[in-house]
């Protein structure tokens, strides 16, 4: 049922995640982030990062289909595996997904990023992290990190 609720949400918005045939990556993860938020932020079932993929990429479906693909851990020319890579109308988006242990493990995740935004020659790349801190602060950020830039999503 909560898998369900999560296509049916980006169904119903997801005509305002492309602008002039450019796939806005940022905006599908803070819409994700308020979804999530606001059905699994109470759940008390176990949770494991492979869940978290599985969600995002059923609220990710609906607004690429027909026109983009996404692939679940890829390999880069450094053979290293990518999360997931989103193709849409020729542009890829790297998207690394991590369960948030601290922000020491979290500095490893951007650098596996950067890591892979290297291999496929990008600027820009997303992490989407599940927190399940009671203190945590949900949302969406800018880091800038050398010449690289990354969005980096909290649930």
């Amino acid at each position: 049922m909560l898998e369900s609720s999560t296509y049916a949400a980006s169904m119903q918005i997801k005509n305002q995640f492309v602008h002039g045939n450019v796939l806005d990556m940022e905006l599908v993860l803070r819409k994700f982030v308020e979804h999530f938020t606001d059905i699994y932020a109470d759940s008390s079932d176990k949770f494991i990062e492979e869940n978290g993929r599985r969600l995002f990429l059923l609220y990710l479906k609906p607004v690429i289909n027909g026109i983009g693909n996404f692939y679940i851990e890829s390999r880069t020319r450094s053979m290293g595996r990518t999360d997931v890579i989103v193709d849409y109308l020729g542009q890829q988006y790297v998207i690394e997904m991590k369960i948030y242990h601290g922000s020491e493990y979290n500095q490893r995740g951007e650098s596996q990023l950067i890591g892979y935004l290297d291999d496929y020659y990008l600027q820009k790349g997303y992490m989407l992290s599940f927190n399940f801190n009671k203190k945590k602060q949900a949302g969406v950020r800018e880091v800038i990190l050398g010449d690289k830039i990354l969005i980096e999503a909290i649930v």
